[in-house]
This record gives C-alpha cells, structure tokens and sequence, in this order.
C-alpha cells in the first residue's frame, strides 16, 4: 500500500515518538488562535514564560543568592540523589513498570484509585495540557488575579478567555465573585492555593464548601504545587474530594518540598473520565524520565528530610519576616516558600539593582504596585538578601 505525504508524516511522527495526530490537530489550532490574537504564540506568556527565561540575569553561576524562582535549596533528599544515580544504568529501557510503580505508592498515599492519577514531568506540564484539552473550542477559565498564569495563558491561546477574579483586601480567592462569574462558557474555575505569587491561603472549609457546591456546574481545578509547605500541611488538601467523587482536578509538584524542580516531576489527581481526556495529549507520563521516577519514590518514603526541610524554610521565612518588620516595611503573611513585599521602585529598576549585588528574585506589578517576591533559601542566601535590600533601599 502506498502512503502520500501527508500520511507518511503523520506515521514518521508517532514512530519517533511525536504525540499522536489528535494532539497536533489540537496544538495546530492553538497556534491559529494565538496567532489571530496579536500574534501571541501559545508560550509567549505575559509574565510566566519570563520567569522561566529572565534575559536579566546572563549569569546564573556567579549569583550569591539564587531566590527567583521558588527551588527548594536543601535537596533532592541523599535517598532520592542514590535513587536517581542507581536508576541510570537502567537508562536504556523504558520506565513503565516504575513509573506503574509510582502510580500505585501515589495512590495509597493520597487515598484514591490508581486509575485517578496521571503523572506528567511536572505539574505545570499537566495544568497546560489541560488547557489545550478544556479550551480548544474557546471557553472561559475563571481563577483569580493575581494569580499563577501557566493554565490561563495556555486557555487563552488555545482560543479561550479568562475572566479575572480580583483578590478579596486579605489576599485570599473571593469565591462568592468567582462563583458568580461563572456563565454558560465556562470550562473550568482555577485556583492555586496557596496562591503565587501572593503566599496566601484560602480558608480551608470555605473552599471545600466551594469545591463542593461549584464542581457540580463546572470542573474545578486546585493547584497544590505548594501545599506541603503551608501550615495545615495535607489537612488543607483538596484531594479526598476526588475520592469523593466530586468533578474536581488536584495537581501537585515533586518541584517545591521535594527540592526536585529540575528532575520534572508532577501528578494530577480527578476522576477517570476526566484524565483519560487530558491523558490523549499526555503520553501516560511517558515524559519523565526513569531517574527522576526513582528519586521521587525514594523522596516520599523520607519523611524525616521533608520535615527537616519544612523547618528549614520557616525558619528563613521567620527571618525575612522579621527583617521586614524591622525596617517598618509591609509584606502579605507567607504559607509556603516565599514572601512578597510591595517596594517603592520601578520592577525592572529594582532588579537590576540587586542582580548587582549578586543577588536574584522576582518583581511583579499588580493593583497599581511593585513588588518584589523572594523564595527562600539557605540562612546564608538569606543574609545576601536583607544585605543587599539595606543597600538598594535606603
């Protein structure tokens, strides 16, 4: 049988493990409608892609202090880097049967069925491919603002919009304006909790009563990258609602308490139904590699350095906090792995600014303000920072 052109690419394609025709027609179509919107290409976010790619910083290996972009600076756990280095010599065969296996230690420690995980490298792959899925066919994503913007960015150039939810005056998710705007094209409501960038938590019964009442309307998706950094720890998981039955998403990162951001890591928890849609761009997890798979397993079995690295952490933010007080200046009350604080100078100025005293953070510019947002790292990274604060902002 002959093949034209067209066929015999598409077959090249999956034979050289490209995703399968569906996924091209749906990232094609992304592309169009990106391009038709000022000719924003699906990456070209506004203020995430940047955070990833900071022409600013040229280089990376003479900073002090590198605190831009939320990486745990105590890991991965030695159980996890012996895991990983172990696993390289099984780096010529494919990973199902561990990635199976991980699939499965997931399960029984978030109390759903196997079947109610999908894996991915990283959970900001999944909150994408989630919205190529949701948003191929326009739409609206509800979430608040600010707030992180990977899913938003990916819906609105796929060819949705996003209805933007400002924040309550506590900084939390206003979930009664939320609820209220959703409409007859919404896909999805969107929340990060804690939120990023702003470090704050929404009330743990108000938002399972939300999650409740909302995901009989429309899905609802909680972003938990930085779940087991905050206060309640698990207890403020969103996840037995899965269990539960209810029309929710939960994602969660190996990135952020597990020190393993480079390693590409993530899971994403919801009904069958639900995953099987997303799980036709997803490749099963296939993304991520067999080390990393290791190092994950290994790390959720070491308790003992995931609490040592979530005290490790309070007590930088204890430090920032304090130094912060004492210079009679405001900050938002932080539950996770970084502060943000408004300051009197113009973002961009005040990056190059620190970035001269070796020292890397994040500036953002929302509700008429600047402000500066520092992850926290080593006790000496820290000392860097307050530093170089003294002399940029006399």
């Amino acid at each position: 049988m002959s093949l034209n052109r067209r066929e015999w690419l598409k077959r090249g394609a999956l034979a050289m493990g490209a995703v399968a025709v569906a996924p091209s027609d749906l990232w094609a179509k992304s592309v169009a409608n990106a391009q038709s919107k000022n000719s924003k290409f699906l990456y070209n976010y506004s203020n995430s892609f940047d955070e990833y790619t900071p022409p600013r910083f040229p280089d990376l290996k003479t900073v002090k202090a590198r605190l831009v972009w939320n990486e745990n600076p105590h890991g991965p756990s030695k159980m996890a880097a012996e895991a990983f280095q172990k696993a390289v010599m099984e780096g010529n065969h494919y990973s199902w049967g561990s990635l199976g296996e991980l699939t499965k230690q997931i399960s029984e420690y978030e109390g759903v069925e196997p079947s109610s995980i999908l894996m991915g490298p990283g959970s900001s792959d999944l909150l994408e491919k989630t919205a190529l899925v949701k948003f191929q066919h326009g739409g609206n994503v509800v979430s608040g603002d600010p707030s992180y913007m990977s899913l938003v960015s990916v819906a609105e150039a796929a060819g949705g919009n996003w209805k933007a939810v400002k924040l309550t005056d506590d900084y939390q998710h206003d979930l009664k304006a939320m609820e209220d705007a959703i409409d007859k094209d919404t896909k999805l409501v969107y929340i990060t909790n804690p939120n990023n960038p702003t470090a704050t938590m929404t009330d743990t019964e108000d938002l399972k009563d939300f999650c409740k009442r909302v995901s009989k309307k429309v899905p609802v998706f909680i972003d938990e990258a930085y779940i087991e950094l905050s206060p309640e720890g698990l207890n403020a998981s969103m996840a037995p609602l899965v269990a539960e039955g209810y029309d929710i998403f939960v994602a969660r990162t190996f990135s952020k308490i597990h020190g393993m951001a480079g390693l590409r890591v993530g899971y994403m928890l919801g009904n069958k139904k639900s995953l099987d849609e997303i799980n036709n761009i997803t490749r099963g997890g296939m993304g991520i590699t067999g080390p990393s798979i290791a190092a994950a397993a290994a790390s959720m079995k070491d308790e003992a350095y995931l609490k040592d690295c979530k005290a490790k952490i309070e007590e930088a933010r204890n430090y920032t906090t304090s130094y912060l007080e004492s210079r009679g200046m405001d900050y938002m009350p932080s539950n996770t792995n970084f502060v943000i604080f408004p300051i009197d100078m113009a973002g961009d100025k005040f990056l190059e600014k620190i970035y001269e005293k070796k020292v890397v953070v994040r500036a953002f510019k929302f509700w008429d303000q600047d402000w500066c947002r520092v992850s926290m790292g080593t006790m000496k990274e820290m000392k860097y920072f307050t530093d170089a604060i003294d002399e940029i902002l006399v």
